[in-house]
């Protein structure tokens, strides 16, 4: 199953350093039945790119937890969506969470990592602001929906996971 993990830039250091990737929570997105069936119209690759976008989302939260400082105290945060894409077979949907959920169980390998796709950086202002206001717009805030979309407006860059420990240097982390 191809799953599309939420990820940050200091996470992607870390599965380059170690080779493996582990979603915080377990928390990944895919096209599970459940998202099919509420996307009647949509094709497979169209559905694919809905679960992308939910977990591009669901980064920002963890985008939001860095800024804040609440998971990686002692590195820079950088105001970028990350998105892991990847096939394993350790993925149960997560009825209980949005369409798309997967629960998966244990840690990505980079072998099994398909491609990553990351904001470039005209995105970091829409990207920080949406960050900052993720929880007011789940909360119906209209103002911090609007801060969303303008951040969801800007389309992810595709990377090849060969070029990740380039792209790394050549942002500095």
């Amino acid at each position: 199953m191809r799953v599309y993990v939420p990820a940050t830039l200091p996470m992607l250091r870390r599965l380059v350093a170690d080779g493996v990737l582990d979603p915080l929570g377990g928390t990944a997105f895919a096209l599970t039945p459940a998202l099919r069936e509420a996307y009647i119209g949509g094709d497979t690759e169209e559905l694919e790119y809905v679960a992308m976008r939910d977990a591009a989302r669901a980064s920002l939260r963890l985008l939001a937890g860095e800024l804040t400082g609440e998971l990686v105290a002692d590195q820079p945060a950088w105001p970028r969506r990350v998105v892991v894409a990847a096939d394993t077979d350790n993925a149960v949907a997560r009825p209980d969470l949005d369409d798309g959920a997967v629960r998966v169980s244990g840690s990505i390998p980079m072998s099994a990592v398909a491609a990553v796709h990351i904001d470039d950086p005209e995105a970091e202002h829409a990207v920080r602001q949406a960050a900052e206001f993720v929880d007011a717009a789940d909360l119906g805030d209209p103002d911090a929906e609007f801060l969303l979309g303008e951040a969801e407006d800007y389309e992810l860059a595709w990377y090849d996971p060969s070029e990740l420990p380039f792209l790394l240097e050549l942002l500095d982390l």
